[in-house]
């Protein structure tokens, strides 16, 4: 076992298997999604050259990642309102059971570790929980009760050190797992992360130690694991009062989390809403120059070390630019995903040499030394606790009211984001031609997309045609209705589908064609659990399927309107259901010359979501709401 401090670097061959994952990508999905991984690598730290092009940006970078969080505007500092529960006397240490409010109503519980000894002000730590569960007779004692042995271990060696729980695991339970397993897709339409509350949590955790007597602000260090971990980096990035921070067993890269499966293994409160399209070494970045140690274990499956090994490079750039790669370290221990001694004991010296200016022999261990019951904060929950409908209201968007030139820029750069760079170009490419009837023919075509995504758009043209200058052209949704008619469309059984759109056409034989999106019948969106993967990759490229989506209908329109005898073909763009929506919020980009949209969700929850949408609008373009 070696302790790796800024200076030395030694890990086992066997630990640069990335993690695997029984959910494989394949096809034009692989491809897709690589592809995109790659940009998005390409335009990171990487570009970075000198220290002026990274100070240049990186006020720019921390606003792009506080609006990510959802923490732009910064939520009120309200008063913290902290109450002490009660306390438990040890011979060596003291615990004041408390609990303070974020905002009115949201309640963090915390456990606050000093010294029985002590003069002056203190070093402090921030401690904040991975996911530790902990119910004794089907009451929540809080992940804080988990993690006892960082703060028992702080205190009897000088430190004042304060342990919160997180919101989902606290004595109060409220949730992280929105898309994770809940199907609660509008969160990204929100812009809303509990990545985002877990920051404003620590945020006023750090208000209050700075309020303490005991604490000397000047010195206030953050770590945690896991979880925690994940906080730590972020709330370091985005707060210079955290002047020392060691992030444990929570970081790896993109590629890591796309390609490799490890987001499948995370909820959300492990990302930001990432609709500027970062790569998590961006994150560690914006603590640059101060003291950061990264932590992690060499078998870990959810943070694998080739992408915690990545990340590492990238970042010692950027400290390396400022002169102080002595302030940048990785520590890599033997093991997996545990809370070990072995990863313990350097943070310990990482806090002391920046904390302290001293570097003791470490002799005793971290032990929890106390019973978790003695920790509970809550006799009873309060009845004004608003952390179960967090992510109703939490830092509400209240949109403003946008012309539609303005709307559609708007969207652009916030919501959509993930799309290309330039206007749909695509053109289709025809695969077959069968006459239908003797006065119809259905045309089979391919329309590229992007660079490895193609998806099919059927076109039934007239031979005698009443009015040629007319089209409706339908979007497939993922309804019984759409599945039976492209079912009818890949087995060339046209006339039955002809048959099913007959009654939606304008006028008896008028033209028309069927546009599938992607992932609509497709193999790898099937079930539930495989769509919920599929999406939340998506999410970290700064996308989302139904953005995507739009992105496609809006190619179908400018491809057809491109068609050789399409110049003037007035089209009509019929969806139904949450397709509609996609299909309206395509015209305002690629207009046509009449909607037909039908059953479009009332409830902003219902609609597709787009990141970060109801900070720009709750309504839907063109649409009366």
């Amino acid at each position: 076992m070696k302790y790796l401090l800024p200076m030395a670097l030694c890990i086992p061959i066997a630990a640069f298997a990335a993690a695997k994952d029984s959910f494989t990508l394949t096809g034009q999905w692989s491809a897709y999604f690589s592809n995109e991984v790659r940009a998005i690598e390409a335009r990171g730290l990487s570009q970075v050259r000198t220290l002026e092009d990274w100070q240049a940006q990186r006020e720019t970078r921390r606003q792009e990642l506080l609006e990510m969080l959802g923490l732009s505007p910064m939520p009120e500092r309200t008063p913290l309102q902290p109450v002490v529960t009660g306390a438990v006397q040890h011979q060596e240490f003291t615990v004041e059971k408390l609990h303070f409010q974020a905002s009115p109503g949201l309640y963090v519980t915390a456990n606050f570790y000093l010294p029985r000894e002590r003069s002056g002000r203190l070093p402090a730590v921030l401690y904040v929980c991975g996911h530790s569960r902990t119910i004794t007779n089907g009451v929540s004692l809080g992940n804080k009760v988990g993690y006892q042995h960082h703060g028992e271990w702080f205190s009897r060696n000088g430190y004042a050190c304060l342990i919160i729980d997180t919101l989902q695991y606290a004595e109060i339970l409220g949730a992280h797992r929105g898309t994770y397993s809940d199907g609660q897709w509008w969160w990204n339409s929100r812009g809303y992360t509990p990545a985002g509350i877990e920051a404003w949590f620590a945020i006023r955790a750090l208000d209050y130690l700075c309020e303490r007597p005991e604490v000397d602000p000047a010195r206030i260090g953050m770590t945690g694991r896991s979880g925690g971990g994940a906080y730590s980096w972020t709330v370091a990035a985005i707060d210079d009062r955290v002047k020392v921070a060691a992030p444990i067993a929570g970081m790896t890269d993109l590629r890591n989390h796309v390609l490799d499966g490890v987001v499948d293994g995370h909820c959300d409160c492990m990302f930001q809403v990432n609709n500027h399209r970062w790569d998590f070494p961006m994150i560690a970045a914006l603590i640059a120059p101060r003291p950061l140690m990264l932590g992690n274990s060499d078998a870990d499956r959810i943070f694998p070390l080739d992408g915690v090994l990545r990340l590492h490079q990238q970042v010692r750039r950027i400290y390396d630019l400022y002169g102080e790669r002595d302030n940048f370290a990785l520590l890599i221990t033997h093991g997996d995903h545990k809370d070990t001694q072995e990863l313990q004991v350097p943070v310990f010296r990482w806090f002391n040499r920046f904390l302290k200016g001293e570097e003791p022999l470490i002799e005793m261990a971290a032990q929890r030394l106390l019973d978790p019951a003695q920790l509970r904060v809550f006799d009873q929950l309060p009845a004004d606790q608003r952390n179960t409908t967090a992510p109703d209201w939490f830092n509400d968007p209240h949109p403003p009211n946008y012309q539609a030139a303005e709307l559609a820029e708007r969207l652009r750069t916030v919501c959509f984001a993930g799309w290309p760079a330039d206007r749909p170009t695509a053109t289709l490419s025809r695969k077959s031609l069968k006459e239908t009837t003797p006065t119809t023919r259905a045309a089979t075509y391919d329309l590229p997309l992007q660079p490895g995504i193609t998806q099919p758009l059927y076109r039934f043209s007239r031979l005698t045609p009443t009015r040629p200058e007319s089209l409706t052209l339908f979007i497939l949704g993922e309804d019984a209705a759409s599945t039976k008619l492209l079912e009818h469309l890949r087995n060339e059984r046209f006339n039955e589908a002809e048959s099913l759109l007959a009654a939606k056409l304008p006028e008896a034989g008028s033209p028309f064609a069927v546009f599938v999106p992607r992932g609509v019948g497709d193999p790898a969106f099937a079930s539930q659990a495989a769509a919920t993967r599929m999406k939340r990759r998506f999410m970290l490229l700064g996308q989302t399927l139904d953005g995507m989506r739009v992105w496609d209908i809006m190619s179908a329109i400018a491809a057809l309107k491109r068609s050789p005898g399409s110049e003037n073909t007035k089209i009509t763009l019929a969806a139904s259901g949450p397709m509609a929506v996609n299909a309206a919020f395509a015209n305002l980009f690629e207009p046509v010359e009449k909607l037909a949209l039908t059953d479009l969700p009332a409830n902003p929850k219902q609609r597709p979501d787009y990141l970060g949408v109801l900070r720009v609008t709750d309504q839907v373009p063109g649409i009366g709401n």
